[in-house]
């Protein structure tokens, strides 16, 4: 059912009121804006299910939005984060309770970050058709094939969901989701930061000077495409913030000796605005400007025990039946190798039972691992 009027969609909310759960997904774009452009939401429990489009006219989503902020109906949902970032733009805060079927899948032993098809041919034996996944959803009307395609999305992701929770109670591994999924709704995840912008863009060597000019360049940039709502290449590349943030360019001459910018740019208004950051900048005390970051010293030596690690990693999860990246990152592994016990998830609630608690021993001696038959094994020192 595609619902395109204020009582369709009044009339589907109040089926589901009451529902335990929602199967939850969404269709935009975001190419050309900065902000995502939602052209279609999907919603499925049950035998209702309907894709409802955002972009008819005089629609009223007021009872959408109820339904997703109803914090006794858990919304289901596959590599949430995008959706989620939407749906916190448009309501102001995260529809929680949230269940994330790939992080589920994870603690399933279905692989890391395991696509949706995927996750819908293991679990149900059935091959989405992705004909329809990269038409422009923005053009009206939709298609019958579009709309098939959508709802499918969320009436697959129902029982996928179930076979999920259902597995999860089997081993006993609902807790070892559940700060996962915690984790979703937090609101500084989905709300942009300008002034914390910067940190996203590589600058090598850089001094104070040349990070207080990058910090400020970054926010005008990121405060300028939401205004526009353009993306953010589109104001200005990071590419281009990183070289002037280094060369510190006073005037139209050397901004235009900027390489990676168009000649046209440093007559313009943008342009201005750039060279008045800088001055800006360089007018403050240089105590304002941002601390470098702490060089730890390059670790060395440390190989030999993160690939014991690795190994022993490898062998907890496979006996576990739970993806690797879902326990520890390669971060998580160095950290453990060079700090006595470090403030990391891994040494936390589930992860150290599966590995964290050994890895510990490993590197005290009091665990070793040998090869059995092109395996390996673990085994306690006397």
């Amino acid at each position: 059912m595609l619902i395109t009027t204020s009582a369709a969609l009044a009339d589907f909310c109040a089926a589901l009121r009451g529902a335990p759960y929602i199967a939850v997904d969404t269709e935009f774009l975001r190419e050309r804006t900065y902000y995502a452009q939602l052209c279609l939401v999907q919603v499925a429990y049950g035998e209702h299910a309907a894709a409802i489009d955002p972009l008819a006219h005089g629609l009223d989503m007021g009872p959408l939005r109820d339904l997703l902020l109803d914090p006794t109906i858990l919304k289901v949902l596959h590599a949430s984060s995008q959706d989620l970032e939407i749906f916190f733009q448009k309501l102001g805060r995260v529809p929680g309770p949230v269940f994330d079927t790939q992080i589920a899948a994870a603690a399933c032993g279905l692989g890391e970050q395991v696509g949706y098809a995927t996750l819908v041919r293991e679990l149900l034996g059935i091959e989405i058709d992705k004909a329809s996944q990269a038409t422009n959803w923005s053009l009206r009307p939709l298609q019958p094939r579009q709309v098939t395609y959508a709802i499918g999305d969320v009436t697959h992701l129902c029982k996928a969901y179930e076979q999920l929770v259902a597995q999860l109670a089997r081993t006993n591994r609902n807790a070892w989701i559940e700060e996962d999924m915690a984790g979703l709704l937090d609101a500084g995840r989905y709300a942009a930061n300008p002034e914390e912008s910067y940190r996203r863009i590589k600058v090598r060597g850089a001094s104070r000077r040349t990070l207080g000019v990058l910090r400020a360049l970054a926010a005008w940039r990121e405060r300028t495409a939401m205004a526009r709502d353009l993306p953010r290449p589109w104001v200005l590349h990071d590419d281009a913030i990183a070289e002037i943030a280094q060369n510190i360019p006073e005037n139209r001459e050397e901004l235009a000796r900027v390489r990676v910018l168009k000649e046209p740019f440093s007559r313009s208004a943008d342009g201005e605005a750039v060279l008045a950051i800088v001055r800006e900048v360089l007018a403050q005390s240089p105590d304002s400007w941002p601390e470098l970051p702490e060089r730890r010293p390059p670790i060395r030596g440390h190989e030999p025990l993160v690939a014991l690690f690795q190994a022993l990693l490898r062998l907890r999860c496979e006996a576990n039946d739970v993806a690797m990246a879902m326990v520890a990152s390669r971060e998580d592994l160095d950290r453990l190798a060079t700090e006595d016990e470090p403030d990391i998830q891994t040494l936390r609630g589930w992860r150290r039972a599966v590995f964290g608690a050994d890895a510990l021993e490993l590197k005290a001696g009091r665990l070793a691992l040998t090869g059995d038959r092109g395996g390996i094994v673990g085994f306690r020192v006397p």
